[in-house]
């Protein structure tokens, strides 16, 4: 007799590539635990600190197309 657990995956295995795609989004959220409360407040006053960075000429921009090209090759 199967396991509950290998039922699951060969029901899983049969549906259609978006379906599976979202039903593993839901699985490792669901692992990630809840949400912090405080990371859009860091997230926010990381995006103020760089901007006031950019402002005083401390930083350079990048161009969003550079920034995402780097971003891509990161992840490869």
């Amino acid at each position: 007799m199967a396991s509950k657990l290998e039922t699951i995956e060969q029901e899983a295995r049969s549906l259609s590539d978006h379906d599976k795609a979202a039903l593993a989004r839901t699985l490792i959220a669901s692992l990630d635990g809840a949400p912090d409360d405080n990371v859009e407040a860091a997230w926010l006053e990381e995006a103020e600190q760089r901007y006031k960075a950019f402002l005083a000429g401390t930083t350079e921009a990048t161009p969003g197309d550079e920034a995402m090209e780097r971003a891509r090759k990161r992840l490869k």
